[in-house]
C-alpha cells in the first residue's frame, strides 16, 4: 500500500492539486487501490514532466501527439509523450516544411500536375508526329524503291500503328 494524495503532495513539495492533476493528464499513474507508490511516482513524474521555467512551479504536462508513422516525418509512440517531445517534432515537421519551401523558390521542385500535363502534350505530339511519318514518306520512298506508293503507304501505316500500340500497352509507374 502507497501514500495517500495529500500525503505524496507533501512528499514531493507540491499541492494536492497538483497531484489529482498529475494523475488526471497521466503524468503518474496511481496504484489499483488509489494509493500512490513514491518511488514510481517520482521516476514517472521525472520522465513525463520538463523542467521548470524561471519563476514557475509547475512541471510540464504530458500531451498526446497522434502516430505519425506512416509519413516520412518522425514517429511518435502510441499514446502519448512528453511536452519535450511533442516540440521536438513540431520543430522537425517546420525544418522539413521550410526545406521544402526553399526548395520550390529555388526552383529545384516542380508541380506535380504540371509536369503530367506536359509529359501527356509531349507523348502526343511524338505518336501524332509517328502517325504522319507515313504519309509524309511513302511516295519519295515508294518511287526510290521503284513500287507502288500505295502499298508501301498501308504497309508502313500499319507497322506504326502495331508499334504505337505495343508502346501504348506500357504500363510507367509515376511516383
Amino acid at each position: 500500500m502507497g501514500l495517500s494524495i495529500r500525503a505524496y503532495a507533501r512528499h514531493r513539495g507540491v499541492t494536492d492539486t497538483a497531484v489529482h492533476k498529475a494523475i488526471r493528464t497521466g503524468r503518474i499513474t496511481p496504484e489499483a487501490d488509489g494509493s500512490i507508490d513514491p518511488d514510481k511516482a517520482d521516476r514517472e513524474w521525472a520522465r513525463n514532466s520538463d523542467a521548470p521555467k524561471a519563476g514557475t512551479r509547475q512541471p510540464a504536462v504530458r500531451v498526446a501527439v497522434p502516430d505519425a508513422s506512416h509519413d516520412s516525418g518522425p514517429s511518435m509512440p502510441a499514446g502519448g509523450t512528453s511536452l519535450l517531445q511533442a516540440r521536438t517534432v513540431n520543430e522537425v515537421v517546420k525544418a522539413q516544411t521550410n526545406k521544402v519551401r526553399l526548395a520550390k523558390l529555388k526552383g529545384d521542385l516542380v508541380d506535380r500536375a504540371a509536369a503530367i500535363a506536359q509529359v501527356f502534350t509531349l507523348a502526343r505530339a511524338e505518336r501524332d508526329a509517328w502517325l504522319n511519318w507515313p504519309a509524309r514518306i511513302s511516295a519519295p520512298l515508294a518511287a526510290e524503291l521503284g513500287i507502288d506508293p500505295h502499298t508501301l503507304h498501308v504497309a508502313l501505316e500499319t507497322a506504326v500503328r502495331e508499334h504505337l500500340q505495343e508502346l501504348g500497352e506500357l504500363r510507367p509507374r509515376i511516383d
